[in-house]
């Protein structure tokens, strides 16, 4: 067992799901998966159950229905920290995260010193993204930019979703409490971690966008960081 896994929210990722998984298995520290999947109709979970054939640090969490990215890696959280891994990793499945990167965020939380580590695609304002079109990038580039400015929390990517999390870190934050369940889901994340003053760092990867399968963003989601943004800076989102 190793002391990190990694948590792979999924629907309808047939199309990423094995290559994705062998490539985690081939960095050279050991991590632990868990794919967390919303029965998802195209057969992804199958897919996943026939590797754990071959791979005995792959695991399986598969919930009834579709409810948010956000309750799906809390979901995944509880089941990690009952486990008692040290780190806790959100990963994307469909590569736009690079799997060359975890070690670095990894390191970033065991070397450094760091609580929690972002994979950032804005550090220092400098972008980092592949193959978005301008819209998508000028939205995810301002709502981060947007969020520092509401809440003044000191991260550049505020948005991310490819973080390492100390597991004292999701101990502390009050995993029930946690408010949204789409974009604004990680934004909150950090926003909580650092009101309770854990240490972050961000690093720097190049966020690519998916070749196959077809992107869950919508409309709704991105509404739900604008307005909850001001939510959580007018309430302080409470401990």
């Amino acid at each position: 067992m190793s002391n990190t896994v990694v948590i792979i929210p999924t629907y309808n990722e047939k199309e990423n799901i094995e290559a994705i998984i062998r490539a985690v298995f081939s960095q050279e520290k050991q991590f632990d998966i868990l794919v967390i999947d919303d029965s998802s109709p195209d057969g992804t979970a199958e897919i996943v159950q026939n590797l754990q054939q071959h791979f005995s640090n792959l695991f399986i969490e598969i919930r009834k229905e579709k409810t948010g990215l956000g309750t799906a890696y809390i979901h995944g959280f509880k089941w990690a920290l009952k486990k008692e891994y040290k780190y806790i990793i959100e990963m994307d499945a469909d590569f736009s995260h690079n799997p060359l990167d975890l070690i670095r965020l990894y390191n970033a939380c065991e070397n450094d010193g760091a609580d929690f580590s972002i994979g950032s695609r804005y550090l220092n304002n400098k972008i980092n993204v592949v193959n978005w079109d301008f819209k998508r990038l000028f939205l995810s580039y301002f709502a981060s930019k947007y969020v520092r400015v509401i809440t003044q929390i000191p991260i550049f990517d505020t948005t991310a979703g490819f973080v390492c999390y100390n597991r004292k870190v999701l101990e502390r934050i009050q995993l029930n409490k946690i408010n949204f369940v789409g974009y604004a889901f990680q934004i909150e994340m950090k926003f909580k971690a650092w009101k309770h003053n854990f240490k972050h760092k961000e690093v720097s990867v190049i966020f690519t966008d998916r070749k196959k399968g077809i992107s869950k963003m919508s409309g709704s989601i991105i509404s739900e960081a604008v307005f909850g943004v001001i939510k959580m800076k007018l309430q302080g989102l409470p401990k």
